[in-house]
């Protein structure tokens, strides 16, 4: 028989070592359903190995759109761009109706080894002064906000509360 200290020794090595188990579970389960942004700049810089999923986000750059039918699919390639860099893009499926040429854009997706971004998913801005968070920091960042699409991302277009 062990005595009362033995015991609870035992008792709170076991406690500590299932819920340690369970914490390193849910790491790696939640590190596998996690996606970061980059801008094109970044891409362009360090390209993130082939097949890892991220998100990027730009402008669609103007007269880069092509879109090809291929019996019931639509494939869609266009670049985006911070205003420093460039990356090709391919997405078959139906784009959102905001869309186009010259608006903020984000696609979650991999690279290829031809070094093109295969888009799984296509976001376009919703409205006339919303721009993803991230997409206006890059932006801001590389200097490159182009004024055609208004003043620069402050905190209320961002829709932040500070």
């Amino acid at each position: 028989m062990l005595k009362p200290k033995t015991r609870r020794l035992y008792l709170i090595s076991a406690l500590l070592l299932g819920f340690g188990g369970a914490t390193a579970f849910m790491l790696v389960g939640f590190s596998s359903s996690l996606t970061y942004f980059l801008s094109p700049r970044q891409v362009v810089a360090h390209a993130p190995p082939v097949g890892e999923t991220f998100r990027l986000g730009g402008i669609v750059e103007t007269g880069t759109i092509q879109a090809t039918q291929s019996g019931e699919s639509l494939t869609t390639r266009f670049d985006v761009t911070d205003g420093q860099a460039s990356v090709p893009v391919v997405y078959t499926g139906i784009l959102p109706d905001l869309f186009g040429a010259g608006q903020g854009v984000v696609t979650i997706g991999a690279m290829t080894p031809g070094g093109v971004f295969h888009a799984k998913e296509v976001l376009a801005k919703h409205g006339s002064t919303y721009m993803p968070r991230d997409v206006a920091e890059a932006l801001k960042k590389a200097g490159k906000w182009n004024p055609k699409f208004g003043p620069a991302p402050g905190p209320d277009a961002l829709g932040s509360s500070s």
